[in-house]
């Protein structure tokens, strides 16, 4: 959860640097993406033990969506390259996590 807060607040300072045309298209579509992944985490947090793995593999979904958004925005230049990897970097780790609580339940 906290390494997800930390890549959406970093998220957050690129996404405030983004073009205007696609700060509010391809950019509102990955800070949805951000917000409804923390939502479903949240959530999984607080359910029982039976119906954790369904939220886990509900965040895991929304976690590939977000990568796939920030590589389309990568790909038309509207991020440069230095952001896409930290950005990246911070989600592939994340997918980590996520993966090894799969793994748990």
């Amino acid at each position: 959860m906290q390494k997800l807060t930390e890549s959406y607040l970093l998220w957050h300072g690129f996404s405030l640097q983004l073009p205007r045309l696609v700060r509010y298209n391809l950019g509102i579509k990955i800070d949805n993406l951000f917000t409804e992944t923390l939502e479903i985490i949240l959530t999984a947090k607080y359910t029982t033990k039976e119906n954790k793995l369904s939220f886990i593999n509900q965040a895991a979904i929304k976690l590939d969506s977000l990568k796939f958004f920030l590589k389309i925005l990568w790909q038309t230049k509207s991020l440069d390259n230095k952001k896409y990897l930290q950005l990246s970097e911070a989600l592939d780790e994340i997918g980590k996590i996520i993966g090894g609580w799969k793994k748990l339940f």
